[in-house]
């Protein structure tokens, strides 16, 4: 054990009728509250961040592909072959991980006095169905086993609630093709409810094949392909990876590009992040500063006598910085255990629940992320240990004959 580690060591032990004793309680609280505030605000930022963009993503895919021609018109759309040869190349771009067919079409639903308008979303056998089966409130997802078109969908709670609609009721849906309406009566066998408004009330799920006939498209024309990546971080790499693997007469858009205002909103979530995370470093910071000081002029006459009896400069300012050092470490294990029992309680159990009329969820979304500890835990270490130098600089200041003389 080193000369600075044995005199810190039982400066920490000795000192326990000092006025820098309960000081030294109040650095340890300030530096615990300060991580577990910055552990669960970026836990939950991020978490909300995660959770709408799975929910967007949930309704369609990571990027869309289709024709140069296609507009964002709902009512007329061209198709495209359904090409198993550009699916093999999309799938082969690292990072892709699934590839699926698409068709929507705008329509309207009257059911009495009631109309809405809706989007119709069709899918077929190849389709993702893990977002909707995990947020089905009631009945199943319908069957796409047969060989011909099911007049099977699935609808929201939102919507079910707004047209007075359950679980076997008919949809009379009109949708408008070559200056005409065409109608059709789907069966309502599953209502899911994902708490984002705005998809919710526009979204009506079903077989891609009834498409296909009320545009008068042959079985192997579809309007896109929807490709899912693993990691979303990657989104714009990946895009220009599938870009170049598809033909000339073929585009892409990402998600975010087709909802610009909702991932710009997300994004500025990422500067409420930063700033958090600042004044929790100014209060840890204060507060190791507060208790270095403190120590330092409590223990002025025993830095005048390492002083007297051989000791450097640096060497003091080590046993102060080690003290110090205790106090962040001690801080941070606290600050990462309560913050991380907390943030197992509300993931497991949503403890804290949320107007999902407001914030598109039920309850407060927590990402957890290990990292988020760990970058966390080391940014406020890595300050507090910069922000002791200033104290620390102090001790070159100690006249060894004074001090002692005072003591």
């Amino acid at each position: 054990m080193t000369f600075e580690r044995l005199i810190a060591r039982r400066f920490l032990q000795k000192d326990k009728g000092n006025f820098s004793r309960p000081l030294i309680r109040i650095s340890t609280c300030s530096i615990a509250l300060g991580v577990m505030v910055v552990v669960l605000a970026v836990s939950i930022l991020r978490g909300f961040q995660k959770e709408i963009t799975e929910k967007i993503v949930g309704f369609g895919s990571h990027i869309v592909v289709t024709p140069f021609s296609t507009s964002n018109n709902y009512y007329e759309e061209l198709p495209v072959i359904a090409d198993n040869v550009v699916v093999s190349q999309i799938c082969a771009v690292e990072g892709v991980r699934h590839v699926q067919y698409f068709a929507s079409k705008g329509g309207m639903v009257k059911t009495g006095d009631k109309i809405h308008g809706i989007i119709f979303k069709g899918i077929g056998r190849d389709f993702d169905s893990t977002f909707f089966k995990s947020n089905m409130k009631e009945g199943r997802l319908f069957d796409l086993a047969d060989s011909t078109a099911s007049n099977e969908v699935i609808v929201s709670r939102r919507f079910a609630d707004k047209m007075q609609l359950g679980i076997g009721d008919k949809l009379p849906t009109y949708f408008w093709q070559n200056n005409n309406y065409r109608a059709r009566a789907f069966k309502i066998v599953g209502i899911y409810s994902t708490d984002l408004t705005e998809y919710d009330e526009r979204f009506v799920i079903g077989d891609m094949r009834q498409i296909q006939r009320i545009n008068g498209w042959d079985s192997n024309q579809v309007q896109g392909y929807e490709v899912f990546v693993d990691d979303f971080d990657r989104l714009e790499e990946v895009a220009l990876d599938v870009y170049a693997q598809i033909g000339s007469f073929l585009n892409i858009k990402t998600i975010k590009e087709e909802n610009p205002e909702t991932f710009s909103w997300l994004d500025l979530l990422n500067a409420n992040i930063w700033l958090i995370l600042g004044i929790m470093i100014v209060v840890c910071t204060v507060a190791v500063i507060s208790a270095l000081l403190i120590m330092i002029f409590e223990k002025t006459s025993m830095i005048g006598l390492l002083k007297t009896l051989g000791a450097t400069n640096a060497s003091i300012r080590k046993i102060f910085i080690l003290k110090s050092a205790g106090i962040i470490a001690k801080g941070l294990l606290a600050g990462n255990a309560i913050a991380l029992a907390l943030c197992l309680l509300q993931y497991n159990f949503h403890i804290v629940k949320l107007d999902s009329e407001s914030y598109h969820m039920g309850f407060v979304p927590i990402d957890l992320n290990p990292w988020i500890f760990v970058l966390v835990s080391l940014l406020i270490a890595v300050m507090c240990v910069l922000a002791l130098l200033i104290p620390a600089s102090y001790i070159a200041r100690v006249n060894p004959a004074k001090a002692v003389k005072t003591e």
